[in-house]
C-alpha cells in the first residue's frame, strides 16, 4: 500500500482512538509499520485492544480505503495525511488532530495563518452585520475559518469573499453532503475560488450532532485564534473557543447587548478573560507577524503535540470514574451536573481519550 492509503486506513479502523494512534506511531513510526507488524509486536504496545490489533493484522479496512481515494478522485476531493506537508501545521500540535483531511478546493491554503470566526446559527442582524464586516477587513491577512452553518458562519464565509479574501469551511460531515443544504451555493463558491471545504469524515458520513463538538476543535485547532461573534449560553461556540483555549490559542469576543440571550455566552467569555474586540487592530495587535504578512511557523515542530486539559466540570466527571464501568446516571448522581452538561463533557471527553465509552451508556476512565 502506498503512503496515503495506509494513512487513510489506518484512520478508518475501528476502536482505534488518538492514544492508541500515537502509540502505535511512537513503537513503529509509520503505518506502513503498523500493518507490516505482527500480533506480538501489536501487543507490546500499551492500551492497543486485542480487537484492534485482529483487525490491524488480519483485515485491515484496506478495501474501504481504496474506495474512498476512488471516490475522492471522482469528486475531486484532495486527502492528505497527518504527514503531508500541506496538513495545518497548527492542527497537527492539537492533543488528538485528524489522522487524514478530506479537502475540497485549495490545499495550498491550509498552512497559511487562519482565524476563527463563529458564532449563533440564529444571529441578529447586529451580530451578521459585526462578522461579516470584520472577516471582509481580517481577509486581507488570514484564512478566515469557520463551520458553514447558517448565522455567523455564513456571514465570515461571505466577508471573505466579498473582499476577495479566502476563507475555509469545516464540516461535520462527508464531504458529498453539503450541510446545510441552504449553504451549496456558498460552500460551491468557496471550494472553486477562493478556499476550501474540509473534513475529516469519510464520505457518505451523515450531519449528526454529536459530529459537531468534533468539528470544532478543527475550526480552532488550525487557527491562531477564535472570535466569537454572537453566542447564546450554552452553543458549539462555546465549545469551539474552549478548544482554542485548551491549545493556548487566542479567543476574541464581541461584546453585545446586556439583555440579549445571543449575547450572554459572549460575555460570560469576557469575564473568563477573552480579549474584547471591537476592531480589526483589536485581533491582529495580538499577532504582530500578521501585520507584515508573515508568520513563521517553525516546521521542525510538526509532530509535536499538547497534553489534554480539562473543564472543571470534566474534571467532576474524571473523579468519580475509575476502572471500573459506571452507568451515566450514577455519574449524573455523584456529579450533580445536568444532563446536558453531562452529554457534552463525556463527548469531549472521549475526544482527548480521557474516558472509554462502553454498551449501555456506561463509562470509565483512562486518566491514570
Amino acid at each position: 500500500m502506498d503512503a496515503t492509503l495506509n494513512w487513510l486506513t489506518l484512520h478508518l479502523t475501528q476502536g482505534l482512538g488518538p492514544a492508541g494512534v500515537r502509540a502505535l506511531l511512537d513503537a513503529f513510526g509509520t503505518p506502513t509499520k503498523i500493518f507490516e507488524a505482527s500480533a506480538k509486536e501489536l501487543r507490546l504496545v500499551r492500551g492497543i485492544k486485542q480487537s484492534v490489533i485482529e483487525t490491524l493484522t488480519k483485515s485491515p479496512p484496506v478495501k474501504q480505503a481504496e474506495q474512498e481515494l476512488k471516490n475522492a478522485a471522482r469528486l475531486g476531493v484532495d486527502i492528505i495525511s497527518w504527514q503531508d506537508n500541506h496538513y495545518p501545521f497548527l492542527l497537527q500540535k492539537i492533543y488528538n488532530p485528524p489522522l487524514v483531511l478530506y479537502v475540497k478546493g485549495r490545499t495550498d491554503i491550509l498552512n497559511k495563518p487562519s482565524i476563527a470566526v463563529v458564532g449563533s446559527r440564529a444571529a441578529t442582524s447586529y451580530g451578521v452585520k459585526i462578522a461579516r464586516q470584520l472577516s471582509s477587513d481580517l481577509s486581507s491577512k488570514v484564512n478566515i475559518v469557520s463551520g458553514l452553518a447558517l448565522g455567523i458562519d455564513t456571514a465570515a464565509h461571505q466577508g471573505a469573499l466579498e473582499s476577495n479574501g479566502t476563507t475555509i469551511a469545516v464540516l461535520g460531515c462527508g464531504l458529498d453532503i453539503i450541510y446545510p443544504h441552504q449553504n451549496t451555493k456558498l460552500a460551491r463558491r468557496i471550494e472553486m475560488s477562493a478556499g476550501a471545504i474540509v473534513s475529516e469524515y469519510p464520505f457518505k458520513t451523515t450531519p449528526e450532532a454529536f459530529r459537531f463538538p468534533a468539528r470544532n476543535r478543527i475550526i480552532s485547532g488550525m487557527s491562531l485564534g477564535v472570535l466569537v461573534v454572537e453566542a447564546a449560553e450554552r452553543s458549539g461556540s462555546l465549545i469551539t473557543a474552549r478548544h482554542a483555549l485548551e491549545e493556548g490559542r487566542e479567543v476574541f469576543a464581541i461584546p453585545g447587548r446586556v439583555d440579549s440571550i445571543k449575547s450572554t455566552g459572549t460575555h460570560r467569555l469576557l469575564k473568563e478573560g477573552a480579549k474584547l474586540a471591537h476592531t480589526v487592530e483589536d485581533i491582529l495587535e495580538e499577532f504582530p507577524g500578521l501585520c507584515q504578512n508573515d508568520v513563521k511557523i517553525d516546521q521542525s515542530e510538526r509532530t509535536k503535540s499538547t497534553q489534554p486539559s480539562y473543564t472543571a466540570n470534566e474534571q467532576k466527571i474524571i473523579n468519580v470514574l475509575d476502572a471500573y464501568p459506571k452507568h451515566i446516571d450514577v455519574i449524573i448522581t455523584e456529579t450533580g451536573l445536568d444532563i446536558s452538561i453531562i452529554n457534552e463533557s463525556l463527548l469531549l471527553l472521549e475526544l482527548k481519550n480521557a474516558i472509554e465509552v462502553l454498551p449501555g451508556q456506561q463509562y470509565r476512565s483512562n486518566v491514570q
